[in-house]
């Protein structure tokens, strides 16, 4: 709304109208405008959910200061949807397709996610949205977000190639097409040229490859963003995990929207360069703005606990947004905590059926592993720690794997 009054004003000779035409500062608005949104507003919907009730519900699991969490209000993801949606309605700009879907998924994802902690809480049922239907309406965006990308005109990308001196056998310069082309590409790390387009995988269908590589990229986006929000939901245990986790992911995921939507920084980096995916960053900015300023209220010990409103949420616009700057294979690395998350669960649940009783780890998801004494009677293979490791120190460590992830990810770009 901003982003188009102040368009209007330019040709007025506005003091500072042409502002809003600089990323850089509509992100950095975006960005003050979600973390003090989180923190103000977030106070008021914090007293109303305590007024309606609306507490959390706490499994004893014998751990540690686990009991003292009861009551304590959820659904807290409320606030962090508004504080990025409002920003973004704000100084974003609104006829860009990417950010659309961007707001698309957080709604999408949000009204999942709210259902599911009102059934909890409202209705008293324990299980909330049953498991077949939360996955339904992630695959849902998942394809939606695939099929825009197919489809549209305006989602496109310059592929980058590389001009090899023939004396040094070293990239003197990377050039870009002059065309516009719509491709099932993505970039992959560690390899010399890290474009990688899926059709290479279906090269067999001979004049159908590119279909075939169109179908590929569907189902890794409906994998990518399944994984990536249930993974957040799984890690979603400890106050101010997964806030930090997502926060973190935001910034790397910022940086890298920002340099593969602008031409110079993509030829530095040697990466496709992908035209109006730079509106993107306003989108991150108020997504990493929302998140720190929840955290005034999530950290240790937490006033207001996100729920699924929030954790569903947080890990599907991740994966979406990795997806829509064709960097999907790089969460692997970026995001391994979530998926480690994930992978904890599977086992454990595989083992116990396999062995009819025993365990892999003293308890799942993971994070709680490290909470459990050793040697306390579970049966289980991994008995270390010996120790339970205190909830603080457990987030910090995760949050500081966090970052050395987000800056391997990084690193990633340049090692071919």
């Amino acid at each position: 709304m901003l982003y188009y009054l102040f368009s209007l004003l330019q040709d007025s000779g506005f003091p500072g109208a042409r502002l809003m035409n600089y990323i850089t500062f509509r992100s950095g608005a975006a960005f003050v405008l979600a973390l003090l949104l989180a923190i103000f507003v977030g106070k008021n919907i914090i007293h109303r959910l305590q007024k309606m009730q609306i507490g959390e519900i706490v499994r004893d699991l014998d751990l540690e200061g686990q009991m003292k969490k009861t009551g304590t209000p959820t659904m807290g993801g409320v606030i962090i949807i508004l504080s990025i949606v409002l920003p973004c309605l704000l100084v974003g700009n609104l006829s860009n397709l990417y950010m659309l879907l961007m707001l698309l998924a957080t709604v999408w994802l949000g009204s999942i996610g709210f259902v599911d902690d009102y059934m909890k809480l409202r209705k008293h049922n324990k299980d909330g949205i049953k498991g077949k239907y939360k996955i339904v309406g992630q695959v849902g965006i998942a394809v939606i977000v695939a099929a825009v990308m197919y489809a549209s005109p305006d989602m496109v990308l310059v592929e980058n190639s590389e001009i090899i001196s023939s004396d040094t056998n070293r990239v003197e310069e990377v050039v870009y097409g002059e065309e516009e082309t719509k491709s099932p590409q993505t970039t992959i790390p560690f390899v010399k040229n890290n474009n990688f387009n899926y059709s290479w995988l279906t090269g067999w269908l001979g004049d159908y490859a590119e279909t075939g590589g169109w179908i590929v990229f569907f189902l890794l986006t409906v994998f990518m963003v399944t994984a990536t929000s249930n993974g957040a939901n799984l890690n979603d245990g400890l106050d101010g995990m997964t806030a930090g986790l997502s926060a973190i992911a935001g910034v790397a995921l910022a940086v890298m929207a920002y340099l593969g939507g602008n031409l110079i920084y993509s030829s530095y980096l040697n990466i496709m360069y992908v035209p109006g995916s730079e509106e993107l960053v306003v989108y991150m900015a108020a997504f990493v703005g929302a998140l720190i300023g929840f955290l005034w209220y999530n950290a240790s010990p937490a006033q207001v606990f996100m729920g699924d409103t929030g954790s569903l949420t947080l890990g599907g616009v991740i994966a979406v947004f990795a997806i829509l700057i064709h960097k999907e294979l790089l969460l692997p690395l970026l995001c391994a905590l979530f998926y480690i998350e994930d992978l904890s669960v599977i086992i454990q649940v595989a083992y116990f059926k396999h062995t009819g009783g025993r365990r892999v780890f003293k308890m799942t998801p993971l994070h709680h592993h490290f909470q459990k004494e050793g040697n306390s009677g579970i049966d289980a293979l991994i008995q270390r720690p010996l120790h339970a490791i205190p909830e603080s120190k457990i987030v910090t460590r995760f949050w500081i794997i966090g970052i050395i992830l987000a800056a391997i990810t990084f690193v990633t770009l340049k090692i071919r």
